[in-house]
């Protein structure tokens, strides 16, 4: 969403001229595009990764929209590297700077358009954990709020979880990631959890068991998903063999569950997966006991720390409602 309104480019340019470190010459306003294609490789560390998976653009584009950004600011934002970038001191206070005009920015689109009874409530879906309740709780929450459109954005964990920083999204239904400081300034609220289970073809000699040991596992082909996309796949999988000796060798990779599953399906291996996730594949995969039980994962509604909109909070009450009922 681009706003080149006199307003907003008053607000960008006085940021901008405030930065410690003298410009070069004078400054041509920075539109809004500009900071969120350098908020995105940011949080990225990859140029091409962030045009290809998250802005759709073409990456010498957007490589060029960074560099006019760095000569308007006048300072060197991004160290690059063959294969990666990374921020420099002055961009780090630049993301944290150019992440609140973006938020502000959003905000402002939506309070203009709740007076003009039009307000959109922008929420990232988790589809494959959320799609056997999302029906019920858009119908519950179109019934209480039949003012506010509700923009569903499917994306992954990592994708959800900047959206929701940076403010394109005001709240994502996620699952709950193990490591790092994924969700450091956001907010999490448990909405449900989910039993880590093993999925295998009904073909498969595991399937006239109730339960496989995960050392067993770990010998058969596996299908996974490509880290590249699901970076966070491979810390789940370390969580759930922690304690065994043998570690699961990938077979065969999928850029997304429909793939993994109906590799699965065809008996080119096996996989992990989970109890809510069973409404996926009928009878075509059978979900079976893994000992000893990995811990169970965690679904949850993940927001900004500071007081929500009346729209995001009713959102968060009726996930709520749903999720218990499941429960």
């Amino acid at each position: 969403m681009q706003i080149r309104s006199a307003v907003h480019d008053v607000v960008v340019k006085d940021y901008v001229s405030c930065l410690s470190m003298p410009c070069r010459h004078t400054l041509e306003p920075v539109e809004l595009r500009h900071l969120r294609y350098f908020v995105a490789v940011a949080e990225m560390e990859n140029v091409s990764r962030a045009a290809t998976e998250k802005l759709h653009v073409a990456q010498p584009s957007l490589s060029r929209q960074i560099r006019d950004l760095e000569d308007e600011v006048g300072v060197q934002l991004l160290e690059r590297t063959p294969r990666s970038v990374r921020l420099t001191d002055a961009g780090r206070t630049f993301l944290e700077e150019a992440r609140a005009i973006l938020r502000h920015a959003d905000e402002a689109v939506v309070k203009a358009r709740g007076v003009a009874g039009k307000q959109e409530l922008r929420v990232g879906d988790w589809s494959l954990g959320t799609g056997r309740m999302m029906p019920a709780l858009l119908r519950g929450y179109q019934q209480a709020m039949p003012n506010v459109h509700v923009k569903l954005h499917d994306w992954t964990v990592d994708e959800n979880i900047a959206g929701v920083r940076d403010g394109r999204l005001q709240l994502a239904i996620i699952l709950f990631p193990l490591k790092g400081n994924a969700l450091a300034e956001l907010r999490f609220q448990e909405l449900t959890t989910a039993r880590v289970c093993l999925a295998v073809s009904t073909e498969h000699p595991f399937a006239r068991r109730k339960s496989v040991p995960l050392a067993e596992v770990a010998r058969e082909p596996f299908i996974g998903l490509t880290r590249e996309r699901y970076p966070r796949y491979e810390e789940y999988l370390d969580a759930i063999f922690a304690r065994t000796d043998d570690k699961p060798k990938i077979a065969e990779e999928h850029d997304g569950w429909a793939g993994v599953f109906s590799a699965v399906s065809a008996g080119k291996g096996v996989t992990v997966s989970a109890d809510v996730f069973s409404y996926m594949f009928g009878d075509r995969i059978k979900l079976l006991r893994l000992t000893p039980e990995p811990e169970r994962v965690r679904l949850g509604v993940v927001t900004r720390k500071e007081k929500l909109s009346p729209a995001a909070e009713k959102f968060c009450l009726c996930a709520k409602e749903v999720f218990g009922a499941l429960r």
